[in-house]
């Protein structure tokens, strides 16, 4: 979705032959598609890299019938949704005359996303798939644990499944792929700055087996200030920049820049917040249930616009299955209700209220948010008193589940058995040590969770009965309190009004393809 205002006047990114972004980070952290974490990193790797199959342009697909050939021409699944096969594109070149692509190339890239030892990051993506072979000179298959309909819309359309060259990879070694990728897509790497914030030079690929760029070279950077990413792309340094999911942020920018374009992938991030459920007084869950009536998701959203949407459920109503204001059963909706806080507070024997330290982000989105429930909190008798971090710092002291009430902003395609199984699965339980997943709830821990109707829903082949499924999950999670979904946030990237992006952007993950953008 592009947001434009008419109002004259703001300084352009100058015309050239290389398209430069800026995006929020201090620096690089990886370049191989199975090991990135950092969303800024993603932006050159899917310009390097590329995936069997990609989805319509600017957005995710609503059904399978919408999945779009790429590194593979066509593709079938069996009658019980486990095996998915594929029929690789012939002819198509590796960057930098490392040859052929190959069903060989296709199996190793995917191989290491299902081998306990390589992957780490995207255990919950692609912990259902358990192997991957090689059928013929170009096809390969993929067999999966247990029926998946959609999985062609969901790990098969993320990132990190791309395909890169096995030769490439065993002859450079895995560290120093990281940072010297080979891949078919249509950039190729050029530099890695020795300035961090300059980030990396991606040119255009002359052997690409589709459509040359638009724009001949492509430039990620890294600018972590706000300020400063701002004041480079209203001077004209750079063409594009990433927004700031904050409150008044999107008006403020264009006052100063009227002509500026606004480009939003929606639903975005699910917005989360989780009670530690080990600890008093969130081991009560009439107490996570005040909490969640005192949290009022409409105004928060209304504070975030015009990136933010309300969510009922984990899963956004856009989403199969997902929940809207309609929908959602009336014992689970928790409309803001100050009064049925404090009458669950009292029966939980906290009449006169209670206090709990927590922590957040110093990010935009994160302390703005958290900021606004630790007020609305305080209306019903409850003082949260919050600790601000740095970003990085944050994330790491989370991982070992040391945070009261937790939150978590993350992307995921239109698979309702992602999330949940990645938030509130037993499998994905934080751990002391970081090695677990962001059930910082420990939702489950007590064999009370939903994990046996996840087992049942995925299970189920035919799409309408796993998707009836996901619902009565949904039902009882929300019932149970150990998360509260709170709203959507659209990944906002702000673009200068000399720069077409050749289509618009609508929907997807928190990045998209720049090869048919041109600067005018």
């Amino acid at each position: 979705m592009a947001i434009s205002s008419a109002i004259g006047g703001p300084a352009s990114a100058q015309t050239s032959d290389t398209l430069v972004i800026a995006l929020s980070a201090r620096g690089l952290r990886t370049i191989d598609s199975a090991k990135s974490i950092q969303g800024a990193d993603e932006w050159a790797i899917i310009h390097i890299f590329e995936t069997l199959v990609m989805g319509p342009e600017g957005r995710f697909p609503t059904t399978v019938d919408e999945v779009q050939p790429a590194l593979a021409t066509s593709w079938s699944m069996s009658d019980d949704a486990t095996e998915w096969t594929f029929e690789i594109r012939e002819g198509v070149q590796f960057h930098k005359d490392y040859g052929e692509l190959t069903a060989e190339d296709v199996a190793f890239s995917l191989g290491r996303l299902i081998d306990p030892d390589i992957l780490g990051v995207r255990a919950a993506l692609f912990q259902n798939a358990s192997s991957v072979t090689v059928e013929g000179p170009m096809t390969v298959k993929i067999t999966l644990s247990q029926p998946d309909p959609l999985f062609i819309i969901g790990p098969m359309l993320h990132h990190s499944a791309s395909v890169i060259s096995k030769a490439a990879y065993e002859e450079k070694g895995p560290e120093a792929f990281e940072t010297d990728p080979i891949g078919t897509g249509p950039y190729q790497l050029e530099e890695v700055a020795q300035d961090p914030s300059m980030g990396v030079l991606l040119t255009a690929f002359e052997g690409y087996w589709g459509d040359q760029p638009a724009t001949p070279n492509l430039r990620v950077r890294y600018i972590s200030d706000t300020t400063a990413r701002t004041l480079a792309l209203l001077s004209g340094d750079v063409h594009m920049i990433e927004g700031v999911r904050a409150p008044g942020w999107v008006p403020s920018i264009q006052q100063r820049a009227g002509d500026l374009h606004f480009d939003t992938a929606s639903p975005g991030s699910f917005f989360t917040v989780s009670m530690n459920m080990t600890v008093p007084p969130f081991d009560d869950q009439r107490v996570r249930q005040a909490v969640a009536y005192l949290i009022d998701r409409d105004t928060i959203a209304e504070a975030m616009a015009p990136i933010s949407q309300r969510t009922w459920g984990l899963n956004p109503p856009s989403f199969p299955g997902g929940f809207n204001g309609e929908t959602i059963p009336e014992e689970v909706r928790y409309d803001y209700n100050v009064e049925r806080a404090k009458e669950l507070l009292t029966e939980a024997g906290y009449p006169d209220g209670l206090s709990f330290d927590a922590y957040t982000s110093q990010r935009e989105d994160y302390s703005s948010i958290s900021l606004m429930i630790q007020e609305m909190l305080r209306a019903g008798g409850i003082d949260m008193n919050l600790e601000l971090k740095d970003h990085t710092a944050f994330h790491a002291d989370q991982g070992t589940g040391t945070n009261t009430l937790f939150q978590r902003s993350s992307a995921y395609p239109p698979v309702p058995t992602l999330a949940i199984t990645d938030q509130l699965s037993v499998e994905n339980e934080v751990q002391s040590d970081g090695s677990g997943g962001p059930n910082f709830s420990h939702y489950g821990a007590d064999g009370n969770g939903i994990d046996d109707l996840l087992a049942e829903a995925m299970a189920e082949p035919n799409l309408e009965r796993r998707i009836e499924k996901v619902q009565e999950i949904e039902v009882k999670f929300l019932t149970d309190m150990p998360m509260l979904p709170v709203s959507t946030n659209a990944y906002l990237i702000v673009r200068a009004a000399n720069v077409d992006l050749g289509y618009e952007q609508e929907s997807g993950f928190a990045h998209w393809r720049l090869d048919k953008a041109t600067i005018n």
